[in-house]
């Protein structure tokens, strides 16, 4: 159980804010999302996104839970290796992708997922290198699921290009064509229907069998607090209900065929899994009250908690040090400011009840995005440490960074 005393030690060992990394959660998360969509469709498999949330403590338990990697650079397709994961299991995506690592993947039996027709002349160019080995190739697909937005990944399925990207990795002859790829950021569930029917629509026009994966990519919504639903427009989707609108429609599609002959539906998560398996704790430096308004200024950032600014209170808890010199009075319609000197700066907005200088406020739901899109501005990046609910043991992940970590590439 978290408790102030605990937050008091952890901050004592790795400085006065941080993150809690709740693996339990993520496994948890990980093991109910599979359940989900293979009950209904055996070949599904999930292919967590690194670009979420690359602590090497995540990446490895899903390498030892059997899931695969998903990765968009050169850096993450590295840290799949490092943290032990087959090639075989590694699909990378993206529109950028360097050529050494894409070629060192393909010869391994790894599979490139092409987003462009730049792409499809590097692994052109790296097939006709290793005329003896069968390169796994995939094609992005980019289509309209009515979201309102203008997908820039990906081949338009409409257009010449994505026919003739077909039609030249089918003449190649060491280039397979193993299946079709699409992401979208839409996270509803009716996206999530018309990207899974065109995708099979795709399959049926394109192959005449089955293909060995069709990948939907992800943008599914994780778990999380009442407090933040409300905050939401729509809906928010449960694991089963994605599964009965995805997999469920995979199951009726190829079940003419033999489990071993249906293709592996591949999903994508990243903050369907992890969003909620970290928090923020961060301490409170201040309390002031300026032109009618209350202000509490923490040790943190908007930046270490919702990195997309997207103006959503996250749920929060208060620990109060019992034994502070500071003693706790009521505020109302208070704000959360972060450290920095910019004026956008918030990280809650209208907050009421007890506090103090010296408490704890821990921020949950912060596991997406929060370290990968943090940049060193003003201060270092905070520690990351697992805590474990039900032993109360303590784990350091990542190590408070300092000076020397964020200007040693620079030259003095």
């Amino acid at each position: 159980m978290l408790t102030s005393q605990v937050l008091n030690d952890i901050a004592s060992e790795y400085g006065q804010s941080f993150y809690l990394l709740d693996v339990d959660r993520f496994r948890q998360n990980y093991d109910e999302l599979n359940t989900a969509f293979t009950r209904l469709y055996p070949p599904s498999r999930i292919a967590y996104s690194y670009k979420t949330n690359y602590i090497p403590r995540i990446c490895t338990l899903v390498a030892q839970m059997g899931g695969f990697a998903e990765v968009v650079s050169d850096m993450e397709y590295r840290l799949a290796l490092k943290v032990g994961v087959s090639p075989e299991k590694v699909f990378f995506n993206g529109p950028y992708k360097d050529a050494l690592a894409v070629e060192e993947l393909l010869l391994a039996g790894g599979t490139v997922n092409i987003d462009s027709e730049s792409d499809l002349r590097m692994v052109i160019e790296i097939a006709s290198k290793h005329k003896e080995n069968v390169l796994s190739i995939g094609i992005r697909c980019n289509f309209d699921i009515e979201d309102g937005v203008t997908s820039r990944f990906g081949f338009d399925v409409d257009g010449h290009e994505f026919l003739l990207a077909l039609r030249t990795i089918r003449d190649l002859g060491n280039l397979r064509l193993d299946g079709l790829h699409c992401h979208f950021a839409a996270r509803g569930i009716e996206p999530w229907i018309r990207r899974t029917n065109r995708m099979l629509d795709l399959v049926k026009t394109h192959f005449r069998k089955p293909p060995r994966f069709v990948s939907l990519g992800g943008g599914l919504y994780g778990k999380m607090d009442d407090s933040l639903k409300m905050q939401f427009d729509n809906n928010i989707p449960s694991y089963e209900d994605y599964a009965n609108v995805v997999a469920d429609p995979f199951g009726a599609c190829f079940k003419e065929y033999p489990l071993a002959e249906q293709p592996m539906l591949i999903i994508e998560p990243g903050t369907a899994l992890v969003a909620d398996a970290m928090e923020f704790a961060s301490k409170v430096i201040s309390i002031k009250r300026v032109r009618g308004k209350t202000f509490a200024t923490l040790l943190g950032s908007a930046q270490n908690i919702n990195p997309t600014l997207s103006r959503k209170n996250l749920p929060i808890s208060i620990y109060h040090d019992t034994t502070s010199k500071h003693v706790q009075d009521i505020y109302h319609d208070v704000d959360f400011v972060g450290y920095t000197c910019i004026e956008s700066d918030y990280l809650y907005r209208g907050f009421s009840g007890k506090l103090a200088v010296g408490d704890y406020v821990v921020f949950s739901n912060v596991g997406s995005y929060s370290l990968v899109l943090k940049p060193p501005f003003i201060l270092p990046n905070f520690a990351v440490v697992e805590y474990d609910t039900r032993y109360g043991s303590i784990e350091l992940v990542r190590e408070n960074e300092t000076f020397e970590d964020v200007f040693r590439t620079f030259k003095f």
